[in-house]
């Protein structure tokens, strides 16, 4: 069912686009843009009744077929997130949250350069 609301979105954007591309812009005749610019392709006023309807109609299809799938996409019962699909995590020991040991201090570097903490004070 998806598949077919898809494909029925994608053709029905296919369509508003052309239909839009087709209006002429304020001020400039639809017939100019095919050379004859005295002669209108759709009539003295049908172009932009007939295209306005087409875009109407257009735009009401794709609303209706975004919405279409918002709704179905809503009904899969598909994880939402990668946090649905893993495994609870493994619990701490008790004995290992409530140490109260400190923490080992770090490794000198192999490098053999002394670290900012080892380097003397120098005096002005």
């Amino acid at each position: 069912m998806i598949v077919l609301v898809v494909i029925l979105h994608v053709l029905v954007c296919f369509i508003m686009i052309g239909v839009i591309l087709l209006q002429a812009g304020k001020g400039a005749e639809v017939g100019a843009a095919f050379g004859g610019s005295s002669q209108t392709i759709f009539g003295s006023r049908g172009a932009a009744t007939f295209l306005s309807k087409m875009t109407i109609a257009a735009a009401t299809l794709f609303m209706l077929t975004s919405l279409g799938l918002s709704i179905l996409s809503n009904q899969r019962s598909v994880a939402s997130s990668i946090v649905d699909t893993l495994p609870p995590a493994a619990t701490v020991p008790e004995s290992a949250a409530t140490s109260t040991s400190p923490a080992a201090p770090a490794a000198p570097s192999a490098s053999g350069s002394p670290t900012p903490a080892q380097t003397p004070a120098q005096s002005p």
